[in-house]
C-alpha cells in the first residue's frame, strides 16, 4: 500500500515548521512506522538537525531536473525506521531554472511518486521552506495532507487564512485535487500566558477538529536540539518537548491510520 505524505508548511519562518518535521518525523519512527524525512528547504535545517552536513549534490536539485531518482539520495539516518532525502542551498535555483517548465509543479510529486508506491515507507514527511515559492507549490502538489506549524502568537495567524486558500487554488486547478489541511500543530505554546491561551481558542473556534490536541510547548531544549545533530528524543528524552512529540506522533498515527496499513 502507498505511504501517505504529509508536508509541514508555514511561509512565515521561526514558527517552529523544521523542529515538528524533524521531531514528528523521529517520533513516527519511534513508533516502528517506516518514515521519510524530504527536506526542501535550501537552508537545510531539517539535514543539520539530524547531524548531516549539506554537501554538493546530495538534494533533489538533480532529479527535479530529471536526472537520477529520489531513491539516489536516500540515506540512512543510523535511526531505526527514519530514513532521509537531504537539502543543500543548490537547491534553491529550482526557483528560477523550472518556473514555466512543463509539469513545474508537478516534479517532486513524479520524484517521489516511486518512493510512496514501492511499499518501503509508511510515511513520507516534507519540510517545506518558509515561503509560498516553487518549493513550497511543489511539496504541497506531492502531499497528501497539509499539516501546518503555527506559533502561539497573533502575528503566526496572519498567514493562515493565506496558506489555507493556496490549498484551495492547488485543488480548484487540478494540480492536487485530494490535498487536504490534515491539521494545524500549535507549536510554542506556554500555558502561563494569556496569549497563548486566546491564540489557541481563535484558532479552534476557526478550524475546530483540524487542531491537533498536543499542543508543543516552548522549551529552551527543543531550540537546542538541532545543533546537536540530535531529534529532542536524543538531545533531552525526559523533556516536556520530547513527551509532546511523542504524542503528537500517536496522534498523527491514529488521525490517518498509519499503523493500520
Amino acid at each position: 500500500m502507498a505511504a501517505k505524505v504529509f508536508v509541514i508548511a508555514n511561509q512565515k519562518g521561526g514558527v517552529g515548521k523544521t523542529t515538528t518535521a524533524v521531531n514528528l518525523a523521529a517520533g513516527l519512527a519511534r513508533r516502528r512506522l517506516r518514515t521519510l524525512l524530504v527536506d526542501m528547504d535550501q537552508q537545510a535545517s531539517a539535514t543539520s538537525a539530524l547531524g548531516f552536513e549539506k554537501k554538493r549534490g546530495a538534494s533533489l536539485y538533480q532529479v527535479l531536473h530529471g536526472e537520477g531518482s529520489a531513491r539516489d539520495k536516500l540515506l540512512e539516518t543510523g535511526r531505526k525506521n527514519l530514513s532521509l532525502i537531504p537539502s543543500e542551498t543548490d537547491i534553491s535555483a529550482i526557483e528560477v531554472e523550472l518556473s514555466g517548465a512543463d509539469n513545474y509543479l508537478l516534479r517532486l510529486k513524479d520524484c517521489l511518486e516511486p518512493l510512496k508506491t514501492s511499499g518501503e515507507f509508511d510515511a513520507l514527511v516534507i519540510d517545506a521552506p518558509p515561503s509560498l515559492g516553487l518549493l513550497s507549490m511543489n511539496s504541497l502538489a506531492a502531499a497528501d495532507y497539509l499539516l501546518i506549524a503555527l506559533q502561539c502568537e497573533y502575528l503566526a495567524m496572519e498567514g493562515l487564512g493565506q496558506i489555507m486558500g493556496v490549498v484551495e487554488q492547488l485543488r480548484e486547478a487540478g494540480v492536487n485535487p485530494s490535498l487536504e489541511v490534515g491539521g494545524v500543530v500549535m507549536t510554542m505554546y506556554d500555558s502561563r500566558t494569556n496569549l497563548s491561551k486566546q491564540v489557541l481558542a481563535e484558532v479552534k473556534n476557526y478550524l475546530g477538529q483540524k487542531v491537533f490536541n498536543t499542543l508543543i510547548p516552548r522549551t529552551v531544549r527543543l531550540a537546542e536540539a538541532p545543533s546537536f545533530g540530535k531529534t529532542i528524543f536524543e538531545y533531552a528524552k525526559w523533556n516536556e518537548g520530547a513527551f509532546a512529540y511523542e504524542k503528537l506522533a500517536k496522534e498523527v498515527d491514529r488521525r490517518f491510520g498509519l499503523s493500520l496499513k
